[in-house]
């Protein structure tokens, strides 16, 4: 299947990490976010990918035009240093299409905008670009394809150590909890579309405050509950905590080294 990404957003929360780079570019150790999702779809066989774009469209462009494959694969030095031979390969069998869907475009303005590139698509999946996980992609397609819905997508915990409060009698706190220890979950940006997800969408829309809530209504939207593993990448902290688990050798999401 297709995979469009979504990676045209400003990413004003990591200013100060990325600079004036755009978010999926911020890099988790010495790839970019946008690679590490990518990675992870190709490693299940889905190597055609949709980017749509916006800010700093030019940054995401010229790393792909100008990728070096021996960065992240083995390889062997020879002749002098005038032959490389890399033992393994990411990139070369990927297709990547590169969109311009604005600047400040809303997802579902971002995600009519490609319509076109999906033509003959019955499903194709879609993602966010800021979280990773090591979700078993198989079994939730598969689950969606058997729930004949149009939209699904990942039901996860969130990773904000918030405490969510309940109140009674208006401001008496009858209870407070961390919001990683309730039955909330959240939307985790890991989506499974049937095409008849573009009649749904109308001019300047959402994808979520706008499109679901008409598939909602419709009993059209499945959520796909995985409580392993998964983090987005909205905080300088998390950035670290992601940084972190590359350094010690415990980065989860990296399914194409653990053959999960």
């Amino acid at each position: 299947m297709k995979v469009v990404l979504f990676c045209g957003g400003l990413g004003t929360r990591l200013k100060d990490i990325g600079g004036e780079i755009p978010k999926p570019m911020v890099k988790i150790g010495y790839r970019p976010i946008l690679w590490h999702v990518m990675k992870y779809y190709a490693h299940y066989g889905h190597k055609d990918f949709i980017l749509c774009l916006g800010y700093k469209a030019d940054v995401i462009k010229s790393y792909f035009l100008n990728y070096n494959e021996y960065i992240s694969n083995d390889f062997t030095l020879s002749n002098g240093d005038k032959e490389l031979r890399s033992k393994t390969s990411d990139v070369s069998d990927w297709k990547i299409t590169f969109v311009d869907t604005g600047l400040r475009s809303k997802i579902g303005q971002r995600l009519k905008a490609v319509e076109e590139y999906l033509a003959g698509e019955e499903m194709f999946l879609a993602n966010y670009s800021d979280g990773l996980t090591n979700l078993p992609l198989p079994e939730m397609i598969e689950a969606f394809e058997k729930s004949g819905k149009i939209a699904s997508f990942v039901c996860v915990k969130p990773s904000q150590s918030f405490h969510v409060v309940s109140l009674r009698n208006g401001n008496c706190i009858e209870k407070i909890q961390c919001l990683r220890d309730t039955d909330l979950t959240i939307n985790g940006g890991y989506y499974v579309f049937r095409k008849k997800i573009f009649q749904y969408i109308q001019s300047g829309e959402d994808l979520v405050a706008d499109v679901f809530e008409r598939l909602i209504k419709e009993n059209q939207l499945m959520g796909y509950k995985y409580d392993e593993f998964w983090q987005c990448m909205d905080t300088f902290k998390e950035h670290q905590e992601l940084n972190d688990m590359v350094e010690e050798g415990n980065a989860p999401w990296e399914v194409w080294k653990n053959n999960r």
